[in-house]
Formats: C-alpha cells, structure tokens, sequence
C-alpha cells in the first residue's frame, strides 16, 4: 500500500522536485520569468508527463548551480533565435558596421534579432556617443597627402587609438578630407606659397567616402561624425595646409611610416622655384624629394638665418652665455663662446645651414648651388613645412595655447 500511495504522486511533480529542489515555482513566477525569456515550468500534482516541464531557454540567476540527475535530460525551447542564428546575425551586423562586438550584440537583443533594426539601432547610439566623446584627447591618427603638378595638402585627421588609425574606414575619411582640402582656393591667408587650412573651412563641403561600410553624399562635419560613431573613438579633423608653387617650380612631399600612398605620421613638404623656364625638370624632382626627406629627419624650424626668430634668438643667447658663465672664464672668453655656439644654434634649426642628410659633406645651400648650375637656373627654396601626427596636443590640452610647427614661408 505504501508502495500504490507513493504511485500516487504525478511524474511532473517528480520533475519538478528533482529539477528545482526546495522551490515552489508558482504561476505567477513563471509569468515573470517568460517576461524575461523563459518557459513556463508546471508544478501541478496532476500534471502528466505530456505536460511536463520545459527548460527554460537558460536558467534565472538563482537556479543557475541546480544539479539534475545524471540520466534526467528535459526538452528546451527559446521564442529567439537559435544559437547559430544568433552568432551568425552578429557577424552580418559586425561586418555591416564595424562596431565592436558587444555593442552589436546589444543592438539585436533590443531590437528583437532584426538585423535592420540593429543596424540604425547601432547608428543612433553611435553619434549619441561620439558627441559625448569629442572632447576626449585625440592624439592618435594620421596624416594624408593629395597633390597635383604645382600643389600639395596634407591634413592631420586624429582619433584616440593606433588601432582606429589602421582601420580603412578611417583611413578613406582621411585620403578623402585631403583631397577635398587640395580643391580649396587660396584666400587671403596666403603667404608665400603656403596657407592654413582649419577644419571650419571644410566641414560643409561634400563627401562621398565611397567606403562599402559608410557611402553616400553627406557633408564633412556628418562624415567624421559618421566614422566616430562606427568607430567608437572621438574623431577630428584638427589642421591642414596647402602649398602651391609658381609655374616653373615644384612641390614635392615625403611621407613617413606611411602604411599606404598618400598616408603616414609625418609629413615633410618642400617647393622648389626655378628662375627661368626650364625643360629639365627631373634633376629638380629629385633633389626636390630628397629635401623634403630631410625636412622630416633635420626638422628645421627656419628656412634662413635671417628668419630667426627675435625672440627665439635671445632665448638661445641666454641660455648660451649662463652655460658659459660658469665656466669661470673671462668676459672676453664668454662672448667667443657664446658666438660659437650660435653658429652650431643656426646649424641645427636653420634649413640652409645644415648638412645635407644624404651627404654630410655638404650644406642645403652648397646643394641648391649644385643644383642651380646643373639645370642653368637659379633654384631656391620658397618654403618648407614639416608636420606630425599629436604634436603639441599634450601642451594644447593643458594650457590651451594655439600651437607652433616646424615651417618656413
């Protein structure tokens, strides 16, 4: 009899009780826990086994550690999508948009596992939070160069992360930034070849990047926004410059640690004017890239002596006489030193007084002579301008002074 009064008892409740222990999963629970994705577990004594529970999709936080028996295997379902499905959706998504993982996983659970929906989803928060990013430090980058025969602009395009600047969206946006700059006419801001471009200057020109992840004809301003919000990272457009050259001259451009043409994290830019028309232009192409190539390694602040600043002058004399002053040496003896080391200031920031990087026997002027008479020209440099990726942000972040480049006009 004790045997037929425990027969008694519904397999289901049998389930049940070797399934979650100690735990009375009422209806009213299980209404909660289909609110949040699960199946409804059936706790009714007179519950067949047809009608047996079904495992949730995955178990609430609480029955996370509950062990069932070894051979009590239940039948799951999930109103989502399966597994695979779902791995696979994220892919497409990440493919599509670039955004990290977990941002894109996030989207398709919000937006039901439609994969349209994710996608704008992803859009909307992404400018929302490039917005609030854009006054984090962006030191990172690169710089693109676009030219044509008698002019050249470079444009430094900065984000937060070396790993940003490797993607090839945002190395589209930058390529595409410098050739829209190379287009811009030369305003009042010329000097001598040479004038600054600011982002303003740009931000409601046209653009198509033409990327298959970001296309379409938008405004400057939208596209860096754009590529912020894919990217996850502020995004800005912080200088430019444009250098042109008179008819019977060259510009000619050196790009460093370049990971393709028309990109890198320095740029050296130098123009070469010739005096007379002249049919021989590949010796001044030559000379004309090698010299840029210098301006990136010399990093001349000057083109002439004559050009020195003033005030960087003084500055430098200062410093020389008190590290002559404690010599303990005469007044006489002090002012020779000083002069002497003037000469080797001049050397090391003046362009035309330093030794050639290729041939260090030489002088950037004793080249030009060189070169004058191998053309039957005159040749001389009009200007000169060096630039790299985040230099001065850290001094521009702390005291909010506008910035000095290496140039010569």
């Amino acid at each position: 009899m004790a045997f037929r009064g425990g027969a008694k008892r519904s397999l289901g409740s049998i389930l049940c009780s070797r399934v979650l222990p100690n735990t009375s999963y009422t209806s009213s629970t299980a209404s909660a826990a289909n609110g949040r994705g699960f199946s409804t577990w059936v706790s009714s004594k007179r519950a067949s086994f047809a009608r047996a529970a079904e495992i949730p999709a995955s178990f609430p936080p609480k029955f996370a550690s509950t062990r069932c028996g070894s051979a009590l295997f239940l039948r799951g379902f999930s109103v989502e999508a399966s597994s695979a499905d779902q791995m696979s959706l994220i892919k497409q998504l990440r493919e599509r948009t670039s955004a990290p993982i977990k941002d894109v996983k996030a989207a398709l659970i919000d937006s039901n596992w439609d994969i349209e929906a994710a996608q704008k989803e992803l859009r909307r928060r992404g400018k929302v939070l490039a917005s609030k990013k854009s006054s984090r430090m962006a030191a990172e980058g690169l710089l693109a160069l676009a030219q044509n025969e008698n002019k050249a602009a470079v444009i430094e395009l900065n984000c937060e992360t070396d790993f940003v600047a490797r993607n090839d969206i945002f190395q589209y946006l930058a390529l595409a930034l410098a050739k829209k700059a190379l287009l811009v006419e030369c305003s009042s801001q010329l000097v001598s070849g040479v004038f600054n471009i600011a982002s303003k200057d740009l931000e409601d020109l046209k653009l198509d990047l033409g990327h298959p992840k970001v296309s379409g004809e938008t405004t400057v301003h939208n596209a860096i926004t754009e590529v912020a919000a894919v990217m996850g990272e502020n995004v800005k457009l912080r200088r430019g410059i444009v250098m042109s050259t008179s008819s019977h001259g060259v510009v000619s451009t050196y790009l460093h640690t370049s990971p393709q043409p028309g990109l890198g994290r320095i740029a050296g830019i130098l123009s070469l004017a010739v005096e007379d028309k002249i049919t021989q232009l590949d010796p001044i192409q030559r000379i004309g890239s090698q010299l840029a190539m210098h301006v990136v390694a010399a990093k001349p602040l000057f083109l002439t002596k004559e050009l020195v600043s003033s005030d960087a002058l003084e500055s430098e004399r200062e410093i020389l006489k008190s590290q002559a002053e404690s010599t303990g040496k005469s007044q006489m003896a002090i002012e020779k030193m000083v002069e002497g080391r003037l000469r080797k200031y001049y050397e090391e920031v003046v362009l035309m007084e330093q030794k050639f990087i290729m041939d260090d026997t030489i002088t950037i002027k004793k080249l030009l002579e060189n070169l004058s008479k191998e053309v039957g020209s005159p040749v001389k440099i009009e200007s000169f301008f060096r630039m790299e990726v985040g230099e001065g942000i850290q001094r521009l972040e702390a005291s909010s002074t506008s910035e000095h480049v290496a140039q010569a006009i």
